[in-house]
């Protein structure tokens, strides 16, 4: 049985979808066309914000929200080292400078890290809601208010995710989305978005994506060129329609994984989660003893697996650089030799979640 990591063609083969995307060839309003406001209205209530807006990449989303709260040269943002290497390169772009914490066994930023790690340099924490699952954000505005930081919530991956019902990207001052293709909310490129409950925050993001102007003629201040074409708008709202589909397809696959594999400890981990704390599964991240001979086994099999990811940040070259070495964050270095991410996906029949069980059932035999 072929078992695809992801299906993208399917999430675009959609009547509806593409007459709605030739007609912005008959307006020619290719950027910020009218969709885009109406995306970002629809955005904002799905986050449970009075304000979002749409940029072109969920990375200018982070770069953006940092230099709107006046993050540069000079300054200390607190992150995890084991996301995508786009949350420490908006941080380096801004002129900031990383400093990580370890994460817990949920993948995510360990609460406990984050004090000590503490400077007088410090402006901000950046979580990262890795897989899909949120960081524990009630703890980190505790901690952001005790010692008067800003807080951007990366919240790329975890789209609809909440705690006790209050959505990621709500907690925050800023957060930060990828509408990126393999997302559960997607366009059809890059794209992002941004969620504020300020409305100061929001003039002022407003602006830095569209190069600063604040009407036709005459900028505030020199911004960027961040703003959302109309066709990445059109594809997201359609999708949107499905998000609530699409979550419970892929929470439902999850926890058919779960049923089939929960007695294959220790050589398989389930990450332990909270009670109420909602997952949306972007990703589907185990912990398995022999990683790299089960993904040879899996492929050989015909299923295809993802490793996410599988050098950590402070191991990559520019941040050996600032001087991180091996052995600085032992939990995040020992996960990126064991995790392993099955599909996911909400094309995946109940068969096909069934076979990869098997498939891992018979090489821990």
């Amino acid at each position: 049985m072929e078992v695809q990591y992801l299906e993208l063609c399917k999430q675009f083969n959609d009547d509806e979808l593409w007459s709605k995307i030739k007609d912005v060839f008959s307006t020619c309003q290719f950027i910020m066309g009218p969709e885009v406001e109406a995306f970002e209205t629809s955005f904002a209530r799905l986050c449970g914000v009075p304000y979002a807006l749409g940029v072109n990449s969920g990375t200018d989303a982070l770069f953006l929200a940092l230099k709107a709260l006046g993050i540069g040269d000079g300054d200390e943002v607190i992150t995890a080292p084991n996301s995508f290497i786009a949350t420490t390169g908006a941080i380096v772009a801004s002129g900031a400078r990383p400093v990580f914490v370890d994460v817990g066994q949920d993948y995510n930023m360990d609460v406990n890290l984050i004090e000590p790690a503490i400077t007088s340099r410090t402006k901000a924490i950046i979580p990262v809601h890795l897989t899909g699952y949120p960081a524990d954000m009630p703890a980190i505005m505790d901690i952001a208010k005790k010692r008067g930081l800003y807080v951007v919530e990366d919240a790329a991956q975890a789209v609809s995710a909440s705690i006790q019902g209050k959505p990621v990207g709500s907690f925050g001052d800023i957060g930060c989305f990828s509408l990126h293709p393999l997302k559960n909310l997607n366009a059809c490129g890059d794209a992002g978005a941004l969620t504020t409950k300020s409305e100061e925050i929001y003039h002022k993001l407003k602006m830095l994506r569209n190069h600063g102007l604040k009407n036709r003629d005459e900028i505030e201040f020199f911004g960027y060129n961040s703003r959302m074409d109309t066709v990445q708008a059109i594809v997201a709202l359609h999708v949107m329609k499905s998000l609530p589909d699409v979550i419970q397809k892929r929470c439902g696959n999850a926890a058919r994984y779960e049923k089939g594999l929960h007695e294959l400890a220790p050589e398989v981990i389930i990450s332990p989660r909270e009670k109420n704390f909602s997952h949306v599964f972007h990703t589907y991240i185990i912990q398995v003893k022999r990683r790299d001979k089960l993904a040879i086994y899996l492929a050989d099999k015909g299923v295809r697996t993802k490793v996410h990811y599988l050098l950590p940040i402070h191991l990559q070259k520019p941040c050996m650089d600032m001087g991180y070495k091996k052995g600085d964050f032992p939990v995040c270095e020992a996960q990126s030799k064991e995790i392993i991410s099955l599909p996911i996906h909400q094309f995946l029949t109940d068969d096909q979640v069934e076979y990869v069980v098997s498939l891992l059932r018979r090489f821990y035999s």
